[in-house]
């Protein structure tokens, strides 16, 4: 049986090309991969082959955001079996070390996480995988909308960095699919109000579909008098958004840093932390894909509205050159098995 992959094997190149298909090992189930939403580290990947210092230094499978169908298990696997549809999580810790024994095993520092380097990724058509990074997920649930449970736990852990709660009033920079899905989840959490900034008016315009007040970056007051918000989530990662969304922050405000800029961030904290505003960083997620499922199936948090393109794998290349091509796009899926019939 053929197991095939969208293999990068120098930068700017894909190829589809057998890779071993695999069995698994004990505590691992393999998974026939469905649907893989292409993300902007998959890009970043593709385009330049590092972020931060993550470098790619031979071929590699990208694509982290991945759902698919169990097809077998390996000894002591208990909490899946065969036939079981799963969403995957992608990052896999030690689970014995000082940081997973606490409960942040995400930032474990022996962390496997699919597509960073030098770890391959989703794009394939089988992937072995630790069982206790897959979740079932309900009939009514498609592949689709389970692969993107991934970017939706970086809208969760994003919240929980800020400490939303009930009644807050929420600011979002950055239109994009995080950006856009961290307001859902703002909004199922109970925020009072939930506002959604971007210089797109193409993506400002998904967002209003859902329901929020929208306004063009740049456009809007900042300074004493402004202060219109109790949360900032910052998903853009554009120069100079985390410091003017700061000034929209009122006293005893919280922020959540999602997006990275390429450069260094200059804040006026001699002036900012008289309104004791306290600012969290987000590194990927934790516990957050129950939670994520359960919006999805509950219909609080919509994510295939998100998808605008549909990709073979053959076609991956399109996938990572979409959002330069096509400006009006949000997230491109790619399905290794083919594309289903809707």
């Amino acid at each position: 049986m053929a197991n095939l992959a969208a293999v990068m094997p120098a930068l700017g190149a894909i190829e589809v090309q057998e890779v071993p298909l695999p069995d698994p090992l004990p505590g691992q189930a393999v998974v026939r991969v469905e649907a893989v939403g292409i993300c902007g580290s998959d890009t970043a990947y593709y385009r330049v082959g590092y972020i931060g210092d993550w470098k790619v230094d031979g071929p590699i499978i990208l694509g982290h955001e991945a759902s698919g169908t169990v097809v077998a298990t390996g000894d002591g696997v208990t909490n899946v079996s065969v036939g079981d549809r799963v969403a995957i999580e992608p990052g896999t810790p030690c689970r014995n070390c000082e940081e997973c024994l606490a409960g942040r095993y995400h930032l474990c520092p022996d962390f496997i996480f699919l597509a960073t380097p030098p770890y391959d990724g989703a794009l394939v058509q089988n992937l072995a995988i630790d069982a206790r990074n897959l979740f079932a997920i309900p009939d009514s649930m498609s592949f689709e909308a389970a692969a993107l449970c991934e970017p939706l736990s970086v809208g969760l852990w994003a919240c929980r960095r800020a400490g939303l709660l009930p009644g807050d009033r929420v600011r979002v920079t950055g239109a994009g699919p995080v950006g856009i899905l961290a307001a859902q989840v703002a909004r199922a959490e109970g925020a009072a109000d939930v506002v959604v900034s971007d210089i797109s008016d193409f993506r400002l315009g998904v967002a209003a579909k859902l329901g929020f007040r929208t306004e063009k970056a740049g456009e809007v007051p900042e300074g004493p008098g402004h202060e219109d918000a109790d949360v900032l989530l910052e998903c853009s990662g554009a120069p100079g958004a985390l410091a003017q969304g700061l000034w929209r922050l009122r006293n005893a405000g919280r922020a959540a840093m999602v997006g990275l800029p390429k450069q260094d961030v200059t804040l006026a904290l001699s002036r900012l932390n008289v309104k004791e505003i306290s600012i969290s960083l987000v590194n990927r997620y934790a516990h957050t894909w129950p939670t994520a499922i359960a919006f999805v199936s509950s219909g609080r948090v919509d994510v295939e509205s998100l998808v605008t393109h549909r990709f073979e794998l053959a076609d991956t290349e399109s996938a990572l050159t979409l959002a330069a091509d096509v400006p009006d796009s949000l997230k491109a899926v790619v399905y290794p098995n083919g594309i289903p019939t809707r």
